[in-house]
């Protein structure tokens, strides 16, 4: 795979602009056309009306098309900025995921944002992330809203547990790691020690590829899950990215019980690439 269609997501979000900057970044490294796909959410909770509904509605509306055109200027100039001419703008109607789906399915890698439940101006689903990576089979690169990325694919961990979903992102993710410093590809244990580590094939199956990788074990500990361990992982390496499969078990038992993916969408400190 190459990078060289880059779709990024823009919306009314205080993170969009932050965003919009990493993928005008990557799509200069990778010489590749960046594509600008503002979407919102577009069902907002209605007032109780007696009287004068059609006035809010009409509101409502004329304040859409100003973000919009606000937007679209802002992701055009800062285009500008960068030196970037291969860039598109659109707009889609529609739900938000439907259409994020849709449009991600002509690109090579997706830039998304974390959900920031404290801001006010997101007005996404508490789901559109993974709906979209699990929907559009496409690899994402998903931003953390706390924190600014100072550094990228230089320090990677990647997440392996013999799924099909890992065998997946790290594919994927060749192009985005291949100039990487260093690479770890960790697995958690689950069960007593047999054999050669695991990572050990994968390490070996890079090196082909040109990437050099260690592997290590991280071991369980009893009541700590394994997207806590990984997570501690990340700043006791110095980790700029992660590489993980999305959801090797359904959503719904994630939701329910918890998972690696559940944990890192809700807490991640370093950009994950994620693919399913």
């Amino acid at each position: 795979m190459t990078c060289k269609t880059l779709l990024v997501h823009v919306d009314d979000s205080t993170h969009s602009a932050a965003r919009t900057e990493f993928a005008l970044e990557l799509a200069r490294r990778y010489d590749a056309h960046l594509i600008g796909l503002y979407v919102v959410c577009q069902e907002l909770t209605r007032p109780i009306f007696l009287h004068g509904e059609g006035v809010w509605i009409a509101t409502q509306e004329a304040q859409r098309d100003t973000n919009l055109k606000s937007a679209q200027a802002h992701f055009l100039a800062a285009a500008g900025r960068a030196g970037l001419s291969s860039v598109e703008w659109r707009a889609p109607a529609g739900p938000a995921a439907d259409s994020a789906v849709l449009h991600a399915r002509h690109a090579d890698l997706l830039i998304l944002g974390e959900r920031d439940p404290e801001d006010p101006s997101s007005y996404i689903a508490r789901h559109f992330v993974e709906d979209v990576v699990m929907s559009s089979g496409r690899p994402a690169i998903v931003l953390p809203y706390a924190g600014a990325v100072h550094t990228f694919a230089e320090n990677v961990l990647v997440a392996w547990d013999g799924s099909r979903e890992s065998a997946r992102a790290l594919a994927d993710a060749l192009p985005v790691i291949r100039h990487a410093k260093f690479v770890t590809v960790v697995t958690v244990q689950t069960s007593p020690a047999s054999g050669e580590p695991a990572g050990i094939d994968v390490a070996a199956w890079l090196e082909r590829h040109n990437i050099q990788a260690g592997f290590a074990t991280a071991p369980r500990v009893a009541g700590v899950s394994a997207g806590a361990l990984l997570l501690n992982m990340l700043t006791d390496r110095h980790i700029d990215l992660v590489v993980m499969g999305a959801y090797g078990h359904t959503r719904v038992q994630e939701r329910l019980l918890g998972g690696v993916t559940q944990t890192m969408l809700q807490s991640m400190t370093v950009p994950v690439l994620m693919s399913h």
